[in-house]
Formats: structure tokens, sequence, C-alpha cells
């Protein structure tokens, strides 16, 4: 059977207008198209986790808003296997103003949290039983810190294996870091959270040992189109990137995230699930919009291609 991943975060809704170039300050620039989709970390994670063969129960909260009732149109539609929907109307519902530039597809994001801000300690109690029956918890930064806390302790004290995947960057103590099973930063957040900018394999290393001195276990640091850092108990190894047409980026790490969760509640290795989660994502780049992501079957055929560069083999 499936494993189990429960994925505590984020919903927003996102407005993405595509243009040849970022705009510089003070310029209005005319986008080549635009559309509305669902996003925020948390949703994006758990859909991918969903696609990539778990079962998955979403924890989220939304605002009594026009942007909610969108919301709870598309988790439906998605088909988790279970949904608690937090609600509020003291706050609106989470939302993202995204550029997407150029020919490799970067974007730019801008985003408004709102109701995922909001979220109480009453409301992470009522949420302990679909916690406690997860295999694998994943959780990202997109929430008030003190809810997030609280998940990671529940996950932990009912067995499960916590993922903690830092984005948005915020400051988080080591205590936190140390209480994780496995945190997945990208290039960027690596650098906030250690102070070492890292550029290649080498320097993402040094970054990694920093995080293991705070008290890290395992770390996996996404590099993008250069593939990604493993580092587990002074060990060290690179995940290759798969081959891609990438015509959006946006979500690429969300899209790692939630595939990795789902093959690590399905038994695979880290190793395992840390190679498949990024042929996931290479697929992922191909489509347009953050919540647009591939099936378990694209994924597993990309995987059988031959990585560009065979040294990050």
């Amino acid at each position: 059977m499936p494993g189990k991943v429960c994925v505590f975060g984020s919903f927003n809704f996102d407005m993405v207008a595509r243009v040849d170039r970022f705009p510089v300050p003070g310029e209005s620039l005319v986008a080549a198209g635009s559309m509305n989709s669902a996003g925020g970390k948390g949703a994006n994670q758990a859909t991918a986790a969903l696609k990539a063969g778990a079962n998955v129960h979403y924890i989220g909260k939304i605002g009594e808003d026009t942007f909610g009732q969108f919301a709870r149109r598309h988790l439906k539609s998605v088909g988790f296997n279970a949904v608690t929907l937090l609600t509020t109307d003291r706050a609106p519902t989470g939302n993202a103003l995204i550029y997407v530039a150029g020919n490799e597809a970067e974007n730019m994001i801008a985003v408004d949290p709102g109701a995922n801000m909001t979220v109480s300690d009453d409301e992470i109690a009522r949420c302990i039983p679909a916690i406690s029956c997860a295999d694998v918890m994943l959780v990202q930064l997109e929430n008030n810190l003190s809810a997030i806390e609280q998940v990671i302790t529940a996950a932990r004290q009912h067995g499960a294996f916590v993922v903690l995947n830092p984005a948005p960057y915020q400051p988080v103590d080591d205590a936190l870091l140390a209480s994780v099973d496995l945190l997945t930063p990208n290039a960027t957040e690596a650098w906030l959270l250690t102070g070492c900018r890292v550029q290649d394999a080498a320097s993402a290393q040094q970054a990694a040992q920093r995080l293991h001195a705070r008290g890290v276990r395992r770390v996996i640091i996404t590099l993008g189109a250069h593939g990604a850092l493993l580092s587990e108990a002074g060990q060290h190894s690179l995940i290759p990137s798969y081959p891609s047409q990438p015509c959006d980026t946006t979500g690429a790490g969300d899209a790692f995230n939630g595939a990795l969760a789902a093959r690590l509640a399905c038994g695979e290795t880290l190793h395992q699930a840390a190679h498949f989660a990024a042929a996931y994502a290479a697929v992922s780049v191909e489509k347009r919009g953050a919540s647009a992501l591939p099936d378990y079957q694209e994924a597993l055929e990309r995987l059988a291609c031959v990585p560009s560069d065979p040294a990050m083999a």
C-alpha cells in the first residue's frame, strides 16, 4: 500500500505574468500573457506527493473570501485522501504575484501570506489525529513558526519522519533544525542559514557541514539545473539533474520536496527518493503553473534518461 504523507503548509492564490525580462524599478512592462492558478508551498508539495504515489492528508488555512472559495474548489478537485482546511475571517487567503521571465523561465515572486500566518495552538491540537497517522510529515516556513514547531513536535512524538523545507527563509534556531530528520534548502536558503554562499558542489558541501554543526542530521541542498547535494553522516553525494526543456520554473522546489516525501513514505531509501525527486522536478518545469504537476509515470520515464552531466550521476 502507498505510504502516508501529511503536509502542513500554505495555500496561495497565484497570479502569474509571463514577461521577456523582469521589469526594473518604476517601469511598467507589457506581459506576454498571464494566468491564475493554485499555489502555496504546502498545497503544491501536497499535490506533488499525491501524484508521486503517496496517500496524502493536506492541512492548510484560508480566509473567508473569494480566493478562499477558489481554494476549496481546487483542493477538492485534486483528489487528496483527506484535507483539513482551517479558516479565518480576520485575514485574507494567501496570494502571490509572480513574474516568469525569459527563455530560462526564471521567476520572481512576492507573497502576502495572509491566513497562512494565523494558525493557532488550538487549531494544531485539532490536527493531531491526522499528524499521528503519517509515515512522513512535510512542512515548510510559509506559516507562523509557532504552528510549525508544534506540528514538528507532534509528528516526532508519533514516529513520523519529519522533512522541513526551509522556504521561504525565516530565521530558525538550532533546536528546531535538530528536531527534523531531513532539511531541504535550495542554494539561497542554504546561504541564508549558514552564511556560506552556495554556487557549486564544493560550496554546497561547506554549507552542509555548517548545517550539520547546527544539529541537522541529513540535508539535501537543491542546486537547480545542477542537481542537488545530499549529505548524511559525514558523507556527501551528488544527485544528478535530468534533461528538461523548462517553460516555468515556479514551484520546481515544491515538486522536488513533494515527490521526495512520497517516495520516502513508500519505503525508498533517501538516495532513491532523491533521484526520483530530481527527475520529477525536471518534468515539472516543462508545465505552466506551480500546481500543474506531473504524474508518477512521467517522472519514472525521465528517471530512465541519462543525466546531462555524467559526473553528476
